[in-house]
Parts: structure tokens; sequence; C-alpha cells
């Protein structure tokens, strides 16, 4: 593993920039408050291949790995304009296709995905069973030659700008240990059957967030991805991207806060001096700066390890883990820094709150995340 970017990640970076540079913070409120998506930027970016950076070559992606995607995700963050859906179409389902998708699937689907003419969003969370994906409710069982999904998904980002969705549906139970037997399905979003509704969220981003009924929802015997039963150990596939992802939006929001609290504290001239001068104001900052560069680190880590085909687990969770924590204490210094301002819409930093606030939750808990470190790093007797 390189402390260095390679050429071709530093290009992708000062391109990514020049793209955002034309959509940046104002954009993104904008286009947020009004109800309507960030299309303009999405399309930028997918145009010069940096949606599906990650994706295989042969169906039209980078054919590079979670690293570049990161790379991509940062970026736009850093300008302050977080895009949710990067996290979940490339990254989760994407990566998902491409591993354990059918050869027709891959051709069907990632193209699309590769370019971002298309998107595919991602249902797993359930209100009963949380974090506990044994528990799993929604149901897929076979009828001749289709299978036929019932239950309720909820907090899916992005439905109503997908063409598909993949679901993690329970097909069957453990006769051993009494769980479910998890299974992968594509289920289109105009399918007979599924309904949506809007949850309302004190999130500032373009992507709304849903709640997904499937109501004897029939999908073809080849909408299931992989093998019958497998769901989890596959799904887990794309979870370690998605945790590497949050964490680069994270660190992206991060940089954005502190280089517009370090602005202004430059700028900002009190009896005859620029507060930031002054140690009170000075050193929070720095502080923070410190912690963010300690999570950038750890999550070059984690998408380094993924890309090597080795176990990415531990790394992505303390990367997911220490990039929400340090985004929210940069944001938190950011505004302090700016006292009063700091609330104002002008500058541009209490509005990413929300989304800087909600990484730190989804899409694993801060104690989830404790929990593995404390069973899987510490060999500690597990807790639940």
């Amino acid at each position: 593993m390189s402390m260095r970017e390679s050429d071709e990640q530093r290009m992708i970076r000062e391109a990514v920039r020049k793209i955002v540079a034309n959509y940046d913070h104002d954009y993104y409120v904008e286009r947020a408050r009004a109800g309507a998506k960030a299309d303009e930027l999405w399309a930028a970016v997918g145009r010069d291949g940096f949606v599906g950076v990650n994706l295989p070559e042969e169906f039209g992606g980078g054919g590079m790995g979670v690293q570049e995607l990161a790379i991509v995700a940062e970026e736009l963050a850093a300008a302050g304009s977080p895009l949710l859906m990067l996290i979940v179409s490339p990254a989760i389902c994407g990566s998902l296709i491409a591993r354990f998708g059918s050869r027709e699937q891959q051709e069907k689907w990632l193209p699309g995905l590769a370019s971002g003419e298309d998107k595919m969003a991602f249902a797993i969370t359930e209100p009963d069973a949380g974090s506990n994906s044994h528990r799993i409710g929604t149901t897929a069982h076979r009828d001749g030659n289709e299978w036929v999904l019932r239950g309720t998904k909820y907090y899916c980002s992005g439905v109503d700008e997908a063409q598909a969705v993949l679901v993690v549906a329970r097909t069957g139970v453990n006769e051993s240990s009494g769980r479910g037997r998890l299974s992968l399905f594509i289920v289109d979003t105009d399918a007979a059957g599924l309904q949506r509704t809007v949850i309302p969220v004190e999130i500032t981003a373009p992507e709304k967030q849903f709640t997904l009924f499937f109501d004897d929802v029939r999908v073809p015997g080849d909408a299931l991805i992989g093998e019958e039963g497998n769901g989890l150990r596959q799904v887990f596939h794309g979870l370690n991207p998605e945790r590497i992802m949050c964490a680069a939006t994270s660190n992206g929001i991060a940089r954005y806060a502190l280089e517009r609290g370090a602005r202004y504290a430059r700028e900002r001239t009190v009896w005859d001096v620029p507060i930031g001068s002054h140690q009170g104001i000075a050193h929070p900052l720095a502080e923070a700066y410190v912690n963010v560069e300690l999570a950038r680190l750890m999550t070059t880590k984690a998408a380094w390890l993924y890309d090597q085909g080795l176990d990415a687990g531990e790394a992505a969770n303390i990367a997911k883990l220490a990039a929400a924590d340090a985004s929210l204490q940069a944001i938190d210094r950011a505004i302090q820094t700016h006292g009063g301002n700091g609330m104002s819409t002008e500058y541009g930093l209490a509005d990413l709150w929300g989304m800087a606030r909600v990484l730190r939750i989804a899409p694993v808990s801060r104690e989830m995340v404790l929990n593995y470190i404390t069973q899987h790093s510490l060999h500690l007797p597990r807790s639940y």
C-alpha cells in the first residue's frame, strides 16, 4: 500500500474538482430545497466516466477500484455537493452484480450503472429488524418460474430516481440456527404491487428517503442474484464498499467545513487582528484537521484492502466510525468559528450538518461498529 496516490488517482481527483466547480454547494442546496435532483452534476460525473470508475471495463466501467470511487465521492463532498446515490448505485449494487450476477444481469445492468444513465437503489433495512439482518421479514417465495415478494423496507435512498431496487429478502430458514436464509433480487421500480411513500427527514440533500411496500410483487426467476439462500454472505461484499464510501463522503464534508472555517478565521478581523491568530480559535480547527487526516488514512487503507481482495471488514468499519466522528467535529468547530454566522444560510455550513449526522447512524450505527471491534478485533464475548 503506497502512501502516495498514483498519477491516475491524482488525475481523477483533479478532474472531479473541475467538474463539481460548476455545481458547487449553492447549486446543491438550491436543488435540494426545491425538491429537485442534482441531475446535471450526476450526468457530468457519469459522462466523464467517474460514476462507474470501479466497475469492469468490459461493461463500460473504469476497471479500477473502490479507492478511485472513494476519491470521486470525497471530492464531490469536499465541494459541498455529496451524492448519496454514488454510495448506493455503483458501490453497493454495481459491486454485487459484478461479483455475483449472471452474465445476462451484468450485460443488462452494468453498462447503465457505469455510465450513470441508470441508477439502482438498495433495500435491506426494515422497521422491525434494525441492525439484525437475520430478522428480515420481507419474504420471497417461488411460484412457478417467478418469485413473489412480500414485506416492507424503509430508509431506501433515491428510489424515485432509480430504475430498479436490489432487495434483500428471506427465502427460507436455517433449521439448525433458526435464522433466515437471505437472497438478493433485482426488482424494477415500476413493478406491479410495489408502492413507496416518502419519509420526511431533516437532511438537505437531493435524494429522498422512502418506505417500500411489496404487496405480492412478482419478478422473473432470473431476478435472483447469485445463490438462493446465500444472500447474507453475498451482501457483505457490497456493504464494505458502502462503509468505505460513507467514510469518504464524511471526509469530504469535513474538508469542506474546515476550508470554510479556516478561511473565515483568516479573513474575520476583531480588535485589528484575524481571529485565527488566537489559539482558542486556531487549535480547535487544527485538532479537527488532525482527526480528519487520520480518518482519511484509514479510509484509504480499507479501500486498498478491499481492492486487493483482502479482508477489509475491520478497516472499513473503523474508517466509517472515525470519518463520521471527524466530520461532525469539523462542522461543529467550523460553525463555532463563524459565531452566529455559522447558522446563516449564506455561509453554507449548518445545512450539511444533517447529512454528516446521518452518516454517523447509517448504514451501520456507531454502536454496531464498536460491537464488531470488540468481538472480531479484541475477541471479547459477544454482547448481543
